[in-house]
């Protein structure tokens, strides 16, 4: 994944630099007019108007690039592997924990401190003045 990243990387920078060279070669809307008047553009390796659409596709086409690599740069930086869910939808456990006998008393007995102290907890009053409606409503 390393080299892929990477091999991405190297393409969206070549394509960028070709971008702004492309540009910069590519003549203004004001320099068509001197064109029409003989300043030797006609004579070129393209033609008279060849270069600007030669130029003007490959910048086209540099720029799709440089897109396409940016949203797989994105992809690949914002993919996280997740663990797979099990049959029931539940994420199952790296590595079980080792069960025993004696654990889940002692387990029970040390996180409970009224245990240990041999205090007893108090009781509600009554069952229902425990359960009344609006009694842990903030006010």
């Amino acid at each position: 994944m390393l080299y892929l990243k990477t091999l991405i990387i190297v393409v969206q920078l070549l394509s960028a630099l070709g971008i702004i060279g492309l540009v910069l070669l590519q003549h203004g809307k004001g320099a068509d007019m001197g064109a029409a008047f003989g300043s030797g553009a006609s004579g070129s390796l393209f033609g008279a108007t060849g270069s600007a659409n030669f130029l003007s596709r490959t910048t086209g086409v540099l720029a799709a690039i440089f897109f396409v690599t940016t949203l797989a740069l994105t992809y690949i930086g914002a993919y996280h592997v997740k663990p797979s869910a099990g049959v029931l939808g539940t994420v199952a456990p790296t590595s079980a924990p080792v069960a025993s006998a004696v654990a889940p008393a002692s387990a029970a007995a040390s996180a409970s401190p009224a245990a240990t102290s041999g205090a007893t907890v108090a009781a509600p009053a009554s069952p229902a003045a425990a359960s009344a409606p609006g009694q842990d409503v903030p006010k």
